[in-house]
């Protein structure tokens, strides 16, 4: 895999961006997001997948969880809207993003469904992990370890299990990864991590760079970026909060996409250039003009069905090598 590539500029990168700063002008995000209903779990909420996927609402011990999957029988379906799929036994692993402060929201049904799409057909497992500032670290790695352990019991090889996460999912991906390294645990096949928060301290130079052209979390140092309750009275350079600070040696393959105007450049930059001088076999992917997580957009817009494709690519790569 390269280093490094760089998606040019594509039609609608300039138009999202305006109405995502537009979207922030009133600060937005914040009520929102956060204070609008933070840790009011979607998880639950009835959503409604194509025909030939199946979803499962289950318990991993007191975690709430979806199990997302293809529908074996509907061959002719299948066929219609992708390759029949070849990944009955793989499954991936998703971590939400929301800052370890937002319960599971309903944009995460959609984002596990693409999940599923981009891996021809594999389960997807999505965790409502539990969320500061009610639950700090390590209550999310302490879930995200359960959901793992769950996958082993139920007889999921490691080899078939993907890794995936955005924004505080991307990092708590890199830190579960981490821990099942230091306490011995089988590895999964990869990791999928879209503009990880990877440094909690914020010390990376693009949080100043983009500071004024970030459209989501530019322009104030009012954010979750800045004072975020999750690190609660531990070091935030504990590497299982911050990934960036710790080891990568044995990692599986990662792909990192970051938008090249995010305050949390920086993040999957050193990352990816440290797991790569440790022998990680890495690629980051630098969306040109694009923002926080805009993988979310789905098909809406040519940058992020750009960035699907991408992981298609990569999960197909993993289940080929794999078998």
């Amino acid at each position: 895999m390269a280093v490094k590539s760089v998606i040019p500029n594509l039609k609608n990168a300039k138009n999202i961006n305006k109405m995502v700063a537009l979207f922030n002008k009133e600060n937005l995000l914040k009520t929102l997001l956060v204070e609008n209903r933070r840790n009011i779990s979607e998880i639950d909420k009835v959503v409604k997948y194509p025909e030939y996927m199946d979803v499962k609402r289950i318990w991993i011990d007191d975690i709430p969880a979806q199990l997302l999957s293809y529908k074996r029988g509907l061959t002719e379906l299948h066929k219609k809207n992708f390759i029949l799929p070849e990944s009955e036994d793989w499954i991936v692993l998703q971590l939400h993003g929301g800052g370890y402060i937002n319960a599971f929201k309903k944009q995460y049904h959609n984002m596990a469904g693409f999940y599923a799409e981009a891996g021809r057909g594999l389960q997807v497992l999505s965790i409502d992990y539990r969320v500061a500032p009610e639950n700090p670290y390590p209550a999310a790695l302490e879930d995200a370890v359960k959901a793992y352990k769950w996958m082993l019991d139920a007889a999921y090889e490691p080899k078939h299990i993907v890794v995936a996460g955005d924004s505080a999912g991307g990092g708590l991906s890199m830190s579960l990864v981490a821990y099942l390294r230091d306490h011995g645990m089988p590895l999964p096949a990869g990791i999928v991590a879209m503009s990880p928060w990877t440094d909690v301290t914020a010390s990376g130079a693009s949080y100043d760079e983009h500071y004024d052209d970030d459209p989501v979390f530019g322009g104030t140092r009012d954010s979750l970026i800045y004072d975020n309750p999750y690190v609660g009275d531990n070091d935030p350079l504990n590497p299982y909060i911050s990934p960036l600070f710790g080891s990568f040696e044995g990692f599986p393959p990662m792909l990192v996409q970051v938008g090249e105007r995010e305050m949390l450049f920086s993040d999957s930059e050193r990352v990816v250039k440290k797991a790569k001088e440790q022998g990680v076999e890495v690629k980051l992917t630098v969306y040109n003009e694009m923002f926080h997580v805009f993988q979310i957009a789905g098909h809406m817009m040519e940058e992020s069905k750009a960035a699907w494709n991408e992981i298609s690519h990569f999960l197909v790569a993993l289940e080929h090598r794999n078998k």
